[in-house]
């Protein structure tokens, strides 16, 4: 699985255990463009500073990633730390340091142990090959449980191209760029504009639509690079919407594996809002009932509590009429005009509830518009998880 004009790769250098994949590099062949958005967090690690700088030019040829160690909060070192990440990947690579950019993740607060970085640079770019997608992914986990791994391939006027994408994430994942890394590469050609709209659009309908946890990182990255090498130009009004839904289905195919592999997860769930007055009541109820702890346990214990569904649409903060609501598990409606359907109803529900994936849908019988967010249960095993992050 790979990209044409794409290598990559994955290696230990030592940050987590010996022998366990903590570094890992994407290379283009040629400079491409590049697009990216970062985490909305105020409090940023180095490396999303510094790629936040260089994003800017719109151009980039090497993304080099460590996982073990955030390299945030660690004062002016951490941004030497991030800028050595760089320079050594550019002169091991013999490529310009300013079009390699850098991501960290792991624990907060730790200085990054640059020497082993740099140590196993030379390993890593030795490393690189066309199909090393899968030892990168490996290399950016966390808790993450398996590699996440996506690739698939579009036409435009009878010519293919590709889109490949990795990511990390399994805790601190919400809306608002979720919490992960995310690196994508493509061969269409493409101008800064194009791309970032393009990535804007799709992370919209992906990351910006799944929750765990509800806490936002300080790392979050996404970045995409575009190669031209397939020589098809999606600058083009024609040609955009073609690459778009590729682009959208990667992007949608990670955000719904990082939810699958979130930290404890027994249930992947679709939070489904309809008939509400405004898009932004439907996102404001769908993305409070996401997030509801009451209901994540809910659905850990496989129990149809749909007052506690109920009551977090009340809580959002926009005007709805309890008495026209309507709850369904898949298509069993529990609810209706806000009155609960009785024994038989909740026996099918629970039934629905010991699936590992189903739809939540709430009616709300205001207008016509609507909203989904994708989310999961909350287990003893996720607590068990983040008591001892760090150990």
């Amino acid at each position: 699985m790979g990209c044409p004009g794409f290598k990559a790769a994955g290696v230990s250098a030592g940050i987590k255990k010996p022998g366990i994949k903590d570094l890992s590099l994407l290379y283009s062949e040629k400079p491409a463009t590049v697009a990216a958005v970062f985490t909305k967090n105020r409090v940023k690690a180095a490396p999303v500073l510094l790629d936040q700088q260089r994003a800017g030019s719109g151009r980039c040829q090497a993304v080099i990633a460590n996982s073990g160690n955030a390299n945030c909060c660690t004062g002016e070192k951490g941004m030497q730390h991030a800028i050595a990440m760089a320079k050594k990947a550019a002169a091991e690579l013999g490529i310009a340091e300013e079009l390699v950019q850098v991501a960290s993740t792991g624990v907060i607060g730790v200085p990054l142990p640059i020497e082993k970085v740099e140590a196993a640079v030379p390993d890593l770019v030795a490393a690189l090959r066309p199909d090393g997608f899968t030892e990168l992914a490996e290399a950016i986990m966390t808790t993450d449980t398996i590699p996440k791994v996506v690739s698939k391939t579009g036409q435009i006027n009878g010519q293919t191209f590709t889109v490949t994408g990795v990511a990390k994430g399994a805790g601190m994942i919400r809306p608002d760029m979720a919490t992960m890394l995310c690196f994508v590469a493509t061969d269409v050609r493409a101008d800064a504009g194009t791309l970032s709209h393009a990535l804007k659009n799709a992370s919209d309908q992906s990351f910006n639509r799944i929750t765990i946890d509800g806490d936002t990182s300080t790392n979050d990255t996404i970045i995409l690079m575009a190669n031209g090498v397939s020589g098809i130009d999606i600058d083009s009004a024609d040609a955009s919407p073609a690459f778009q839904s590729v682009l959208d289905d990667v992007l949608f195919s990670l955000a719904k594996a990082v939810v699958k592999d979130g930290e404890g997860v027994t249930k992947f769930v679709e939070v489904r809002v309809s008939g509400a007055a405004t898009k932004e009541d439907a996102t404001s109820i769908a993305d409070t009932v996401a997030h509801s702890n009451l209901f994540k346990t809910a659905l850990f214990g496989e129990d149809a509590n749909w007052g506690r569904i109920l009551a977090a649409a009340g809580r959002a903060g926009v005007p709805i009429d309890p008495e026209r609501i309507d709850i369904f598990f898949n298509e069993v409606m529990m609810v209706e005009n806000g009155i609960g359907c009785g024994d038989d109803a909740e026996a099918e529900a629970t039934k629905v509830l010991k699936l590992p994936e189903f739809t939540v849908g709430i009616d709300l019988h205001m207008g016509d518009a609507g909203h989904t967010v994708y989310t999961c249960d909350f287990s003893i095993d996720y607590v068990k998880i983040n008591a001892d992050y760090r150990s």
